[in-house]
């Protein structure tokens, strides 16, 4: 069987939640026994977003292929099944690099390059791979990043247009609009919402589907205002108001109002009934919290809600699964200029980054929960923290850093890796993507994930310096985790503490809502202990 397309579209404003409504269409219809592959596509000229501030784009989601994507792959992978790798993201940046290589290359036989067929068929390219990612897909849900009526946008809908064209019995538009509520005129407004989709139609798409976004669910004289004035059917108008707990629980409203059924009818696709029941239990264990935890987080890039998405995320799945509730406390490193600043909490996460800013504050973080016996967890650059941190107050190797910071440090416990010396183009030079790690037995690493061997996704380029290894070892702190067929670090741990882990890798990208990671599960654990402990 040919699989069907669902194209996803953005209309009024950005910030509406693209990524998670198709997640949450993905996830309803793999619940109906159907196999799903995603797309993402984004307009914007970069090559992927690797180098892009996390200010201006938020989370790099990486995928086990050593893809650094958008962080919507991160909403994809945590509701749905989908194998997601580098044919999962594509940016206008990527198309045109391929077509200007092909061009110099002669591929295109002395033809005019244009946007019109060249860089449109690239794109219908990129999803028609999207759909071989794996054997069986039935359905690609294709999202495009943007609103409809950005100029960057038009390329990828004049490529959909000409896709649906050629496919129209195969595929369906779904397009995501703003409704807003005006207090001051106590009204529910559809004027947006009908502009944005007449600015769809002029671009040739019709859309099948309009989902509203909204504060509360709409009434059924607004809803048939939008049929009317949109022309699609009444039942094609979906609302989606904020949900009041936890965005899981889009899927779950989504399937109320019948959204799986009508896209598999409008698709002619025979499927299984929807069964959720899974994803409602971890709903009840969701609602039913017993206690609250109190986690603090010192990072660079707190003020920007995406900037550590899938952090955030991990630690709201292992609260799951321990039936706790979260109170989340962030620090900003940069702020951070004595223990005093950040005290209080049953645990403390120091998640990853680039850059000297913010550095102190997160080796008093480090300090604090080591000799305090708090709870740790360092990502990435959070266990390079935890180490130069007993490297100097430990060792006594007080001008111990990482090069990263200080390239004339006569302690480089942190070094960058020889083959990255020279590095010019920073774009995807990292070690990047997943590699397998060998766990010491007995360590609270192996008793975490119950094994001895794991696999995790890696963004980083410097690296624990193994000059220092033995020394370390000696004074209590353990290199628990090591690179199979290799000698770099991956996992660190103090051996008298109750819970003091640091991990060079990115635990995070590997956690989902019915299934957390088991490391974040173990720190949550502890951290719960550590509350009890103290009270």
């Amino acid at each position: 069987m040919q699989p069907k397309f669902i194209f996803m579209s953005g209309g009024v404003v950005s910030s509406l939640g693209k990524g998670l409504t198709s997640a949450a269409i993905a996830m309803i219809l793999e619940s109906r026994k159907l196999k799903v592959a995603m797309l993402k596509l984004d307009p914007y000229l970069n090559v992927d977003p690797g180098t892009m501030n996390p200010f201006q784009h938020g989370e790099v989601y990486v995928t086990d292929d050593g893809a650094e994507t958008d962080l919507d792959l991160g909403h994809y992978f945590r509701f749905t099944k989908a194998h997601l790798g580098r044919h999962s993201n594509a940016t206008s940046g990527q198309i045109y690099d391929t077509v200007i290589k092909k061009e110099r290359k002669g591929d295109y036989l002395g033809k005019t390059v244009q946007v019109i067929p060249h860089v449109t068929d690239e794109i219908k390219n990129r999803i028609l791979q999207a759909a071989k990612i794996e054997p069986g897909v039935q359905v690609v849900l294709v999202e495009i990043g943007g609103t409809v009526g950005d100029i960057e946008s038009l390329p990828f809908f004049e490529a959909i247009r000409q896709f649906r064209h050629e496919r129209h019995q195969d595929c369906i538009h779904v397009h995501l609009t703003y409704v807003p509520y005006l207090k001051a005129a106590g009204e529910v407004k559809t004027k947006p919402t009908q502009h944005s989709v007449q600015t769809l139609r002029s671009i040739g798409i019709i859309p099948d589907i309009i989902i509203c976004r909204c504060e509360e669910s709409l009434s059924e004289e607004i809803k048939d205002k939008i049929s009317l004035f949109c022309s699609v059917p009444k039942e094609a108008v979906i609302d989606e108001p904020d949900v009041p707990n936890s965005v899981y629980e889009v899927p779950v409203f989504l399937h109320k109002q019948q959204l799986d059924y009508k896209i598999c009818k409008l698709l002619s696709l025979e499927a299984a009934p929807a069964d959720l029941s899974y994803w409602e239990s971890m709903l009840e264990r969701l609602y039913s919290p017993k206690e609250t935890v109190r986690i603090g987080i010192v990072g660079k890039y707190m003020q920007h809600q995406d900037a550590y998405k899938c952090v955030f995320e991990a630690l709201h799945h292992a609260a799951i699964t321990h039936q706790v509730k979260l109170d989340i406390q962030t620090f900003e490193s940069e702020k951070v200029s004595s223990v005093e600043d950040i005290q209080g909490c049953d645990a403390y996460l120091v998640p990853g980054g680039f850059g000297e800013r913010g550095w102190m504050g997160k080796i008093l973080t480090a300090k604090l929960c080591r000799e305090n016996k708090i709870p740790y967890f360092g990502l990435c650059l959070g266990m390079q923290v935890m180490c130069v941190e007993f490297a100097r107050h430990v060792l006594g190797f007080h001008e111990a850093h990482s090069t990263e910071i200080n390239p004339m440090t006569s302690h480089p416990v942190i070094s960058l890796l020889s083959e990255q010396k020279g590095v010019a183009d920073l774009g995807g030079t990292m070690r990047l993507g997943a590699y397998s790690c060998l766990l010491k037995p007995g360590s609270k690493a192996s008793i975490a994930y119950g094994a001895t061997k794991i696999s995790e996704r890696h963004r980083h380029r410097w690296e624990f310096n193994n000059i220092y290894k033995d020394q370390m070892e000696q004074n209590g702190l353990i290199i628990s985790g090591q690179l199979e067929n290799g000698n770099l670090c991956e996992i660190t741990e103090i051996a008298d503490h109750p819970w003091m882990v640091g991990v060079q890798f990115h635990p995070e990208f590997k956690s989902k809502p019915t299934d957390a990671h088991p490391l974040f599960r173990d720190f949550v654990a502890a951290a719960i202990a550590q509350k009890q402990k103290r009270t």
